[in-house]
């Protein structure tokens, strides 16, 4: 179904971004590893390779302007155009707002929200002249509509990348490019097997989520003949933010 597709992704080398690109590499989807760690995409990359994909391994630091334009325009030099971009990368801080500084504030702000926009504008840039536009997906959070203490910035980044969902999508609509979000809950990323009863039991589906499960939403969304949902927030969760939890 991805066969001749190219997908970038952001923060692609570790957690759930892993997960996403390597769900693109084995639909037949030319991959792109956009990562700040040098070590690590540069093993993703050959692991990747190693098994027979096509892919590019860019390091790339999403706060930069310089770094996305340079992303993509290597995208298109190795494989010719974008037709997928995951916005996937992100920071997150967890500190009382009475400690919070202007710069720890900016960072969360310019890595989770302002690259977001500026990936977009690149990307779409590129989609723009496909025949069949291109799919922009971008990783928000429930934390959008719920929260716990101490991470105000981060719930500010990922309300507002739901908003900007919707907003470009009307921008980009004409050039047949859909922009769509998911707001995952509790995705495991570390030792699956290290979790409690007590943990999966939170969840309707009876689990705590994994990479896996938001790269298969990915997967739908950007479906090439799937050009119908845009503007759209899909919640992933296991239905956990549904469930009512009393404590004794």
């Amino acid at each position: 179904m991805f066969q001749n597709l190219v997908a970038v992704i952001t923060g692609g080398a570790q957690g759930i971004g892993r997960g996403i690109a390597l769900a693109y590499a084995k639909s037949g989807a030319s991959v792109v590893v956009a990562e700040i760690n040098y070590e690590l995409g540069h093993e993703f990359e050959k692991g990747l390779h190693a098994l027979g994909y096509p892919a590019l391994f860019v390091q790339t630091d999403i706060t930069k302007e310089q770094d996305i334009v340079a992303l993509m325009q290597k995208t298109v030099e190795r494989f010719g155009t974008v037709h997928i971009l995951i916005n996937n990368a992100a920071k997150f801080q967890h500190i009382s707002p009475y400690d919070v500084t202007m710069e720890v504030w900016n960072q969360v702000i310019q890595t989770n929200l302002t690259s977001v926009f500026f990936c977009w504008k690149e990307a779409a840039k590129i989609m723009r002249y496909n025949e069949k536009g291109g799919s922009i997906v971008s990783i928000a959070s429930t934390r959008a509509e719920m929260s716990e203490p101490h991470t105000e910035a981060y719930a500010a980044t990922k309300g507002r990348i739901v908003a900007l969902t919707h907003a470009m999508a009307r921008s980009f609509g004409s050039d047949q490019i859909t922009v769509n979000c998911i707001s995952p809950r509790w995705i495991e990323t570390g030792d699956y097997e290290q979790l409690r009863a007590i943990d999966h039991s939170q969840h309707l589906s009876g689990r705590v989520g994994t990479p896996e499960d938001i790269a298969f939403a990915c997967l739908y969304l950007t479906n090439p003949t799937n050009n119908y949902v845009t503007a759209m927030n899909l919640t992933v969760d296991g239905g956990m933010t549904k469930k009512m939890i009393y404590e004794d």
